[in-house]
Parts: C-alpha cells; sequence; structure tokens
C-alpha cells in the first residue's frame, strides 16, 4: 500500500514520493483535472535576469533536453499515465514553451484527446532578453484538452465571464509571475504564480473535485486547490520541492495567511466574490470520495 509522504490533517492535501509514472500506475483512482508542469528541456546553459542579476537558467538535470526524440517518449510515457487516470468527462492542462509545448501537442493528439484551446499566458512582468538578437520572451502556453473528444467536458463560463468584467475570457491571460509574497516558505525554481492556477481550476472544476499535478513542484496547483476548497494528490521525486510544498500547505493553516492570499487573487481578477455555485445554472455534481491509501 501507498505511503503519503505528506497528508494534511482535513485529508484534501495529498503529496507522494517517487516517479509519477510507476505511482499512477500503482493505484485506481480517478481523477476530475490534472494540472502539469513538466520539464520544459530549458537547462542548456543558458542565461538570464533575476532579480535584476544575471542567473543561469539551468534547473537539474531533470530539465535537460535528451534530443527530441527522447523527450517525446518521456511526454507520452507520462501523458499516457495520466490519461489513465482522468475521468472520462476530465480535463488536462499542459504548461510548456516552445521548447516542449509541440511534443506534447503531438502526444495528446496521438492519445486520443481533443484540445480544446492552447491559452498564451502573457507575463506583465518578464526578464528582460540580454543578448538583444530576438524578441524578449515573454509568454508561456497553456495547452487544455478533454479525454474523451465526445464526451462533454465542465467549462464554468458564467465565472470566466464575470471575473473577465462579463464579456468572454479570451484563450490570452494577461497575469504577472511569480510574485515575492507567494515565496515565503521558499523558492522553487519553475514555480507558477497562484493566479494562473487559480483560475485554471476554477475555469475546469467545481468545488470538492480532484485535482492531480504529476510533476508538482512547490505545489502552487495544490495551495490554490486547497484555498478554493479542491482536493489534491501531488507527486514529485525531490524530497527539498516536496518539504516546501508541506511548509506552504500548513502555512495556509494560518486563517489571516490564507485571507491575505485570497485577496491578493481578488485584486489580480482571478476570483470573484459571489460563489461558483450561484454563477452556475446546472452545476456537475462530484460525488464525495476519496484516494485509495
Amino acid at each position: 500500500m501507498l505511503i503519503p509522504y505528506y497528508r494534511s490533517e482535513d485529508r484534501r492535501f495529498t503529496l507522494l514520493k517517487g516517479d509519477c509514472i510507476e505511482l499512477l500506475n500503482s493505484f485506481d483512482f480517478k481523477f476530475d483535472m490534472i494540472f502539469a508542469d513538466p520539464p520544459y528541456h530549458l537547462s542548456n546553459g543558458g542565461i538570464s535576469i533575476q532579480s535584476g542579476k544575471m542567473v543561469s537558467v539551468n534547473k537539474g538535470d531533470w530539465d535537460k533536453s535528451n534530443g527530441y526524440e527522447e523527450d517525446y517518449l518521456f511526454d507520452k510515457s507520462w501523458i499516457t499515465a495520466c490519461r489513465n487516470k482522468l475521468k472520462s468527462n476530465g480535463t488536462i492542462w499542459i504548461s510548456g514553451s516552445y521548447h516542449n509545448i509541440f511534443s506534447v501537442a503531438r502526444c495528446l493528439t496521438e492519445l486520443g484527446f481533443k484540445i480544446l484551446n492552447c491559452i498564451t499566458w502573457e507575463k506583465t512582468n518578464p526578464p528582460p532578453n540580454l543578448s538583444c538578437k530576438y524578441f524578449t520572451h515573454s509568454a508561456e502556453y497553456i495547452l487544455w484538452a478533454r479525454k474523451e473528444p465526445k464526451v462533454p467536458h465542465f467549462f464554468n463560463y458564467e465565472l470566466m465571464k464575470k471575473i473577465n468584467g462579463g464579456t468572454q475570457m479570451r484563450d490570452v491571460w494577461r497575469l504577472p509571475a511569480i510574485a515575492k509574497w507567494e515565496k515565503s516558505c521558499g523558492k522553487h525554481p519553475t514555480q507558477k504564480p497562484l493566479c494562473v492556477l487559480s483560475r485554471i481550476i476554477q475555469a475546469s472544476t467545481l468545488p470538492n473535485a480532484w485535482i492531480l499535478d504529476p510533476f508538482t513542484g512547490s505545489s502552487t496547483t495544490g495551495i490554490a486547490a486547497s484555498l478554493l476548497e479542491r482536493r489534491f494528490l501531488g507527486i514529485d521525486q525531490n524530497e527539498e520541492f516536496l518539504n516546501l510544498s508541506k511548509a506552504r500547505r500548513e502555512e495556509i493553516n494560518n486563517i489571516s495567511k490564507r485571507d491575505m492570499y485570497l485577496k491578493k487573487l481578488q485584486v489580480q481578477s482571478t476570483l470573484f466574490e459571489e460563489t461558483e455555485v450561484d454563477l452556475i445554472k446546472d452545476p456537475h455534481i462530484y460525488y464525495e470520495r476519496d484516494l485509495p491509501f
């Protein structure tokens, strides 16, 4: 039987340590939504700017490219494992840059997913281009796909419209990169901002939904899920990252800290004051269930 690396007291936030493919193949459970922030294969000796200082873009051996075909086979393996753990009406979100997103799109198509959108996340505060030989990289891409082409997926259309000031939300999201207040427990090299994950989670799930992140890192997905009353399983091989995830989850047990995060998200226009259920005419019902470990 699997033993969680960490589980919150309310059992709504769980972490597993190990290889996501091996772990996902070891238990039987279906999730409502998956968010994956896989390796972008960017660690090639390049440099960037961070807080006004020149820094290496290398994240670790896990982010190095092994060539297009090997990277593609890796993507296909973990996406296959995720597909087997997704409900028939569930959706998956996968982030990337031009280094990996085409491989991901190929895998999704080959595995029978229906790609719904390619979200362009335009960062309001991107690092400058040091070489001055090409345009500044200011965006990442997030593919949204449903598992089955003919099985309807859940989309919280009315809430997204409300957040967007009463008009249809477009597939270009202008949101900031990670803020200083999100690093209170430590730093992760590829940490995603809560504003992006809170929008994704609200767009495609309702409260009590089960969300999986197979490359959880510092568990921004899980923190957003907890703030928004969803349930979460995160997987990572790195113990340092898992400890950072644990610290972040325990931090929001403090009511004042939790309220501060929610207010910050409202300021960033990724939350709306009314309840999500009130904004949906025919809400999908998530039945109560728990992980099998």
